[in-house]
């Protein structure tokens, strides 16, 4: 009992925690992380229902968002990140995820080898045979809100015990866990709203401009907080410094060309290449993004700034807009011509030479209405050939090291895709 009661008191605890935390991706992960501790399980994965619109109609289904899992993450190198499958599962009983969505119950199934024949889902055992890993017990329950509005789905593998052996999840842990739920869906319905409003503003800059979708823009803060993650790793930066970092990263990422809103229709929605002179009209979009962050209220409107204003400088100097007041748009610093000078390498700040290695690998992946997108092996061998002069070596080289990463929040944010927040 006295166990029960300091488990207890850890989720209350941990209410705060996760209110603090303002990105969604970031909450999902870290609620997952939780509720594997809350019950002692070595792996897990959260999923979000999502809306996904189609020649077919409108259907609703829950996606996979992350997956952890201990036993497999101790294998690999450290800093490397578990790469999983991005899938989307239907909400009927099929599956116990599914089954899980679609009755609002939570689940515990002692051995998934052995379920009851009488049970209307069943267990897809691909993931253990490629992986080797084996799945026993399990326990999958629901976040929902009070208003009984499901908002996704977390399923825990493996509960261990004292021994590291691998036991079944008690009626205490579906206590404890369904107390954990309730904290965890309050927190992620204020993520919700706090994304939903950022995603305003960015549908705003795409009605403007049809390439600033809502999946470039969520790709684009995905690598950025990757690229972040594994440089904090390299340079040993304490983990409550690395948490807050990359929360307020992601948020300011997705911000990165909001100033496009100020830029005028017939430059922003040419068919084609700029000329010279609409070229410097359109680089006006990073003094505008900047200006909307000129009385910062948080850190968040601090790096949303930084972002905006220096996401297309480069590291040796000959990008834009350069040492200029975004406000005045007079030039802070000049060259002997008296144009701007540029910032160049630790002039810019850490946040925009890791976004600007994000954007541009994103915008040659991507369709434009100019280009098609670049196959992969051109896109890398141009992002190795810019190091140096439009990237920061260091972070460019970070960059090809967790290219599997890269590559998994391409799969998140697929260049086709419809969804609305639940």
């Amino acid at each position: 009992m006295a166990s029960e009661d300091t488990d207890f008191k850890s989720i209350i605890k941990l209410d705060s925690e996760l209110n603090q935390i303002q990105d969604l991706d970031l909450l999902l992960e870290r609620i997952l992380l939780e509720a594997r501790k809350v019950v002692r399980a070595d792996a897990g994965s959260i999923y979000v229902r999502q809306t996904e619109k189609d020649e077919h109609g409108i259907t609703e289904n829950i996606a996979i968002k992350y997956a952890q899992n201990d036993t497999i993450q101790k294998l690999l190198p450290p800093g490397q990140k578990m790469i999983y499958s991005v899938f989307s599962l239907p909400i009927n009983e099929e599956s116990l995820s599914g089954y899980c969505a679609l009755t609002g119950k939570t689940v515990n199934v002692p051995d998934m080898y052995n379920i009851p024949k009488e049970a209307p889902y069943s267990f897809y055992a691909d993931f253990d045979r490629i992986t080797g890993y084996k799945t026993i017990s399990t326990l999958t329950f629901p976040l929902t809100t009070a208003g009984g509005r499901l908002m996704g789905v977390i399923q825990v593998i493996n509960k261990k015990n004292e021994n590291e052996e691998i036991i079944p999840f008690s009626e205490e842990d579906e206590f404890l866990i369904t107390h954990f739920a309730a904290n965890a869906t309050i927190a992620l319905q204020r993520a919700f709203v706090t994304r939903a409003m950022i995603l305003r503003m960015i549908k705003m800059a795409e009605l403007r401009d049809p390439k600033e979708t809502g999946n470039h823009v969520n790709r684009v803060a995905g690598y950025a907080v990757e690229i972040y993650d594994r440089w904090a790793h390299n340079n040993k930066i304490p983990d409550a410094e690395r948490e807050n970092f990359r929360d307020i990263l992601k948020i300011g990422s997705l911000l990165h060309d909001v100033g496009k809103v100020a830029i005028s229709d017939l430059i922003l929605k040419k068919p084609s290449r700029f000329t010279p002179e609409e070229f410097l009209v359109m680089q006006q979009h990073t003094l505008y993004g900047a200006s909307l962050f000129d009385d910062p209220q948080s850190p968040v409107d601090e790096i949303a700034g930084d972002i905006a204003l220096t996401h297309h400088e480069n590291w040796d100097g000959t990008g834009y807009p350069g040492w200029v007041d975004p406000i005045t748009q007079v030039p802070l610093k000049t060259n002997e011509d008296g144009k701007p000078a540029g910032r160049k390498k630790g002039e810019i700040p850490l946040a925009g030479r890791i976004v600007a290695i994000a954007d541009v690998f994103d915008a040659l992946c991507s369709k434009r209405v100019y280009k098609e997108p670049w196959g992969e092996k051109e896109v890398l061998a141009e992002m190795k050939k810019l190091s140096g002069s439009k990237f920061d070596p260091v972070l460019i080289d970070i960059f090809f090291e967790i290219l599997p990463s890269i590559k998994q929040t391409q799969n998140l944010y697929p260049e086709e895709q419809s969804t609305t927040p639940p």
